[in-house]
């Protein structure tokens, strides 16, 4: 049974076996902390790549290969945003609003995020690196126009950076918006065919293909699509824990076999996806509900954190802010961030957002 507006939701934390149906509280959950958290390590791992060339990770393996902080990290936004938008699209109950609201609150933050980073950090890159500010145009028009329908297909302004340890990358966060929205897509397909109310199976069984999918390819089988497949697969995992709520048991036992599905997982496996990303989704959901960052701030940061951090790193590499050592960078970059994000939010996201009651512009007023 989903969450939706007929049932009435309490939270139940003390009780253990409870349901995540039982145990979510849509007033009182930790959402809004650990977005803001799984932002903040994505940022963290970027720093360091950034500025000295590594990545905090749980396995460096030279045959297996690396699994990365961040990487985890963003599946966890992914699992996240599964549950959370699929429970807007079941309580909103029509498309085009839905649509609407996912549209006003990534696009406009986002255009704003590839405006600033040409016409403002591209300039002073140029600067940086001993080059005109000008010298940037007209190429940076053209960064803004190639990527503003969120396909990032260009991720250098006229060549820049070029001495950092990600060169001609100006920022590499944005990749992910554009997987993120056709998941939303992808919501909409499951709505419509009924896979989140009377055919459930339909999306048990997206899950199973991509699951297999996920195996073979671990298994050393190249197949295509391989980031659509991988966060595809977390999203789908999250809007599960959603339409199953009524069935999820949210056990502190069994985060503890979680705990340890993932970690064997992570330590063995090529793709920890093929056997702990169940176990990874679990553990996102069961922190959802037991973990006691409930504090609902009125600044939402997680996402202008996401999307701004990547530029700032970058400026305060070219500015020699490595030389001070890595904690000292990596927390000069958060802050750059948070401030970055506390002005997207009171600028740009805040007021958009405040557009989501209008009717949706390609909808006719009945």
């Amino acid at each position: 049974m989903a969450l939706d507006q007929r049932q009435s939701v309490r939270a139940t934390p003390a009780r253990t076996g409870a349901t995540l149906l039982e145990a979510f509280d849509p007033r009182r959950n930790s959402l809004t902390m650990m977005r803001l958290a799984l932002a903040t390590l994505v940022a963290l791992s970027h720093a360091l790549a950034i500025g000295f060339g590594w990545q905090p990770l749980f396995r460096d393996d030279p045959v297996l290969g690396p699994t990365y902080l961040g990487d985890l990290a963003v599946d966890g936004f992914f699992v996240i945003s599964g549950f959370l938008v699929t429970m807007s699209f079941l309580r909103i109950g029509g498309v085009g609003r839905y649509l609407w609201h996912r549209v006003v609150r990534i696009m406009p933050a986002f255009w704003v995020c590839l405006v600033v980073t040409a016409v403002v950090v591209a300039p002073a890159l140029a600067w940086l690196e001993g080059r005109p500010p000008g010298s940037v145009f007209p190429e940076a028009f053209d960064y803004i126009t190639r990527n503003a329908a969120l396909h990032m297909f260009v991720f250098d302004v006229a060549g820049l950076p070029t001495r950092t340890h990600v060169p001609y990358v100006v920022n590499g966060a944005l990749w992910t918006l554009f997987y993120e929205f056709v998941c939303y897509l992808g919501v909409v397909a499951l709505g419509v065919t009924g896979a989140l109310t009377r055919r459930r199976w339909l999306l048990l069984a997206g899950i199973g293909v991509l699951w297999a999918a996920t195996i073979v390819a671990a298994a050393g089988v190249d197949l295509p699509m391989t980031q659509m497949r991988r966060l595809a697969f977390c999203f789908l995992l999250g809007a599960a824990g959603y339409v199953y709520a009524g069935r999820v048991r949210v056990d502190g036992r069994l985060a503890l076999v979680a705990v340890a599905v993932l970690a064997l997982a992570l330590a063995l496996l090529p793709d920890y996806r093929a056997a702990g990303a169940p176990a990874f989704a679990y553990l996102c959901l069961w922190a959802v509900v037991r973990l006691p960052l409930t504090w609902n701030p009125r600044t939402d940061l997680s996402y202008g954190m996401y999307i701004f951090h990547w530029p700032i790193a970058t400026l305060l590499t070219l500015a020699g802010a490595t030389a001070f050592g890595e904690i000292a960078f990596v927390l000069l970059a958060l802050v750059g961030g948070c401030l970055a994000a506390f002005a997207s939010w009171h600028l740009v996201e805040s007021r958009a957002l405040a557009y989501k009651s209008m009717p949706a512009p390609w909808r006719r007023p009945a």
